[in-house]
Order: C-alpha cells, then structure tokens, then sequence
C-alpha cells in the first residue's frame, strides 16, 4: 500500500508543524558565508527530523490498519513485539512480606467458612454478592478431633429455631440445639481443593459469643492453629486477621494493635470484657476468624466492629485468646460455661457518675441467694434521704478493679467455690469506709 494512500486512511493526524514550499526565507544581510551555511544546515536537519516523525506516524498507522483488515504492512514497518514494552523482572520480597506470606499460607488450612443452615438459600455461593446475609462467617479449627469455633451470633438463626434464648438475657444452662445439625463448615484441603462438612453444635456461650461445632473431617485434613496467649499483646504490634468478609473466603488483612482490655458490646446484646482492639479491617463475615500475632500464634477471634455504615473504618474487636482458651475446653467436655459469680449487678458508667462514683464497680443489685449477699454487700438503695449508693468494689485478689468490665474479668481468673478477698467503697453516715470482704465464688446462675 502507497504511504499516500496510507496516509488518506488514517484515523488520526500529526499535530507536528510542516513547513511548506511557501516559506518565507530569511534575508541574511550581513551575515557571513558561514553563518548562512549553519544555518541552511539546521533547516535541512530539522525539515529531515519531520520528515522521520512523519514516516514514523505513517508506519503506525499503517499496523494499526493491517491489524484490523486494512491490507499488509508497508516494508520497514514497526512489529508488535518492537512496539511491545518489555514486563520487569520481579523484585525479591522483603522480609516482613516473606513472613506475612509464610503466616498466611500456614495458618489458612485452620480457617474455615461457617455457613447457617438456615439462611442457605440466601448467598452461599462461590461468587459472593453486595447483600451477604447474617449467618455467613469464619471459624477456626480447634482440634484434630473435628471441633471448630466459631462466634455465637454467626449461628444465631439456627440455634434460636431449636429453642435457644433470643434475648440478650444470658443463661448457662445447655443450648437445646446441642447435638442438632446447625451449619456447614467448608474447609481448604492440602491439596488445595475444598471440602464442606455438615456440623452439629457442641456447645454455646451467648456471654462470650462463642460456639464450638463439630464436623466429620478425617484427622489429616484438620490443622489446628497455634493457641498463643493474650496476656503479652502489646498496642501497636503486628496482627494479621483471616475470614471471609461479604463471603470471600480466606481474605487476609493486616494491622496492629490498637487497644486493649475493650469492653466488646456483642450482637448478643452482652458485654465481653478484656476486648482486643485493632486497624486490620474486619467486615461482615470475619466473624469467628482468627487475629493472629507476627509468629502465627491465635491472639483473639474476631468478633465486631464498630462502624456508622456497616464495613470498616478501622475499629474492629476480638475475643482474647485467653477468654477463648477458657471457654471453649468446658463447652467441648459439658456443652456449657460454669462461671464463677458474686450474684451482683454493676450499675452503669452514667449512673455511677450521677452518684459520684468516679472508679470501682458500684453494685446495683444484690441477688439475695449469691456469695455477694452472704458476705454483707450491699446494692444501691434508696434511703429517707434520696438514693444512696450501694458497694464499690475496687480490687479482687489485690487486682485494681476500676469498673465493672475489670471485676467480671477478674473473676474470670478464678474458680466455682474459690474464696476471693475484695477490697470495698461503703458509704455510711460518717462517710466513706474502706473495708476488706471475703467472699466465696458461686456457680452463675
């Protein structure tokens, strides 16, 4: 093909300036022969350049028209793999994505996808949509013996069909769903494939929204994660989170600590005391998944977050591994928690405050058959002269207690029928007394 007839097809034009036949030349006056020389030069040097660009444009254009059907390319055209940028080669990873990389790739044959077997039809499938329903969450395997846990509100349909509470009210007898099937867990192979399980309920914790499920995966598919110890996390060290938010199962996000020892309003309606806070973002469907410290160790389960639109914005809670290293062994072996309790209600922080109290956990109620009462504690009141306050306690076993998230997980450290020494706030006519109160722990009603 002409380049003149090429260049009539073209869907673009040069935006280069051409000089014509009818430039103007120069009138070079004095100038010397020299000069007139250089500078005729320079004219045919730059007329040549324009000429290249053009013929460059040409032969481009020219591909473009044969790779659609225009005919054959011109001789000396450019070839795809001149026009072609050559891809770089890949730089070496640093060592903190090495040990992210290593984390991950270690810990996601423990993650598992919790699914509500009463919420199936909704959105189970592989490609997750916009609207992911409650019900739709992660777990973590437990043990080679099949167990996973999980978070409480993740099965919260299921279990309420078979009688569960659905009240915040927290109860510890037995979940009526024990031995019912109430999901599917769906589990990575080493072989990289995956495999669902139906899984029955063994056990259920509205107070700490956790729920421990047992499925029938042979003993070399199970790989339990690492249990590691809350008791040593640090603000601002690395976490690394693992679920399935809005249904994308094995999604890792990473952060850091960003709090400690939070009070976690749960779904339930409950208060979780000792609460880890992080950054790594958790959405809708994390829950029940594993927060994991630099080394791979299980630091929290994911559990909330606190958020105006429904997704993150940086202020996700977990469980604390400790919390969950207590709780789960007692629902595995009797399908319950047996709390140690004082039989007390702790007012509110604004009720506190409009009684003056500034710190210490001020009791409200006083249950009449607990070990509060036997010991002679006293619950706010009111008297001739208005409400009076009720005990603070303000440290158990010597453990500063500063409000009531402190003393319920003080008391998570102790024992049914352990006798615990409190140190107590009185209010009397005199003032305030500081006095010393043994106490012995019965079971939670």
């Amino acid at each position: 093909m002409a380049l003149s007839s090429i260049k009539n097809q073209l869907p673009f034009r040069s935006t280069q300036r051409r000089h014509t036949g009818n430039t103007e030349t120069p009138a070079y006056g004095s100038h010397s022969r020299q000069a007139r020389h250089r500078t005729v030069k320079q004219h045919a040097s730059a007329q040549s350049a324009e000429a290249c660009c053009d013929r460059r444009t040409l032969l481009l254009g020219a591909a473009a028209l044969a790779a659609v059907g225009a005919g054959p390319l011109p001789c000396g055209a450019l070839t795809l793999e001149e026009v072609t940028p050559s891809i770089a080669a890949a730089g070496p990873l640093t060592d903190r994505e090495s040990a992210i990389i290593n984390i991950f790739q270690s810990s996601s044959l423990a993650v598992a996808n919790v699914f509500d077997v009463t919420l199936l039809g909704r959105n189970t499938s592989s490609i997750p949509e916009a609207d992911v329903p409650e019900g739709n969450g992660s777990g973590i395997v437990w043990d080679t013996d099949g167990h996973v846990v999980t978070n409480y509100h993740v099965l919260q349909s299921a279990l309420a069909k078979f009688g569960a509470p659905a009240s915040a009210a927290v109860s510890s007898a037995p979940s009526p769903a024990i031995g019912k099937r109430v999901g599917l867990v769906t589990l990575l192979l080493p072989d990289g494939g995956q495999q669902t399980y139906d899984a029955v309920l063994v056990g259920a914790d509205r107070a700490r929204d956790l729920a421990v499920l047992k499925i029938p995966a042979a003993r070399d598919v199970l790989k339990p994660l690492q249990l590691g110890s809350s008791a040593g996390v640090r603000v601002g060290q690395l976490c690394l989170a693992i679920g399935s938010p809005f249904g994308f199962d094995r999604t890792l996000t990473t952060g850091v600590i960003s709090g400690l020892n939070r009070d976690i309003r749960s779904q339930l309606g409950s208060t979780i005391p000792g609460g880890i806070q992080t950054d790594a973002a958790i959405n809708p469907g994390n829950s029940g998944g594993p927060l994991l410290d630099s080394s791979g160790r299980l630091i929290g389960l994911n559990t909330a977050i606190f958020t105006p639109t429904g997704t993150s914005a940086g202020v996700g809670f977990a469980i604390p591994a400790d919390t969950v290293g207590r709780v789960v062994p007692q629902l595995i072996a009797s399908g319950r928690v047996l709390r140690p309790s004082l039989g007390v209600q702790v007012a509110s922080d604004a009720i506190a405050q409009k009684l003056k109290v500034t710190s210490g956990a001020l009791l409200s109620a006083v249950d009449p058959d607990g070990a509060a009462a036997a010991a002679g504690l006293l619950a706010t009141r009111r008297g001739l002269g208005g409400v009076v306050a009720g005990d603070v306690i303000i440290a158990l076993n010597g453990r500063q207690v500063l409000n009531g998230g402190d003393l319920f997980n003080a008391l998570e450290q102790c024992a049914i029928g352990e006798k615990v020494k409190l140190a107590v706030l009185r209010s009397t006519d005199q003032g305030q007394q500081q006095l010393e109160v043994d106490v012995t722990l019965k079971p939670e009603k």
